[in-house]
C-alpha cells in the first residue's frame, strides 16, 4: 500500500532533521562520512526506519555502533526540530542500495574490459 502523504512528509523531515545532526554533531575522522539516504515511517508514525550510507575508512559497524549508542540523544534532536505529537523510535540500518551500485559499477567495468 502507497504511504499516505502525511507518512511521506514526515519521513522527508525527519531525514533532513536528522542529516543535519549528522552533520553537526557526528562528522569528523571517527566516523567518515554518514549520509543518511531515505526515512520509512510505519502508517502510525510512530516508527521511523533511517537507511544510512557510510564512506571513509573507518568500518560501517563501528559507525552504526557509534550511531546506535547515541540513539536517545538523536531521537530528543529530532524532536526539538521537528515538531510532531509522537516523536518516534529510530532504527538504523545500514542502506543495501550502495553496496548494490558498487556491485553494477564493477561489473559494467568488468564488461568494458572485456570487449
Amino acid at each position: 500500500m502507497e504511504p499516505s502523504v502525511r507518512v511521506k512528509r514526515v519521513a522527508s523531515l525527519i531525514k533532513e532533521a536528522l542529516g543535519r545532526i549528522l552533520v553537526r554533531e557526528f562528522q569528523d575522522s571517527s566516523t567518515g562520512l554518514i549520509t543518511v539516504t531515505r526515512v520509512e515511517m510505519t502508517a502510525d508514525l510512530m516508527t521511523a526506519h533511517v537507511y544510512l550510507s557510510f564512506l571513509g575508512d573507518v568500518p560501517e559497524e563501528q559507525a552504526l555502533g557509534l550511531i546506535e549508542a547515541r540513539k536517545g540523544y538523536l531521537r530528543k534532536s529530532i524532536a526539538s526540530e521537528v515538531k510532531l505529537k509522537y516523536n518516534p523510535e529510530l532504527v538504523f540500518s545500514r542502506d543495501p542500495a550502495s553496496e548494490f551500485e558498487r556491485r553494477l559499477d564493477s561489473l559494467m567495468e568488468r564488461l568494458k574490459h572485456e570487449k
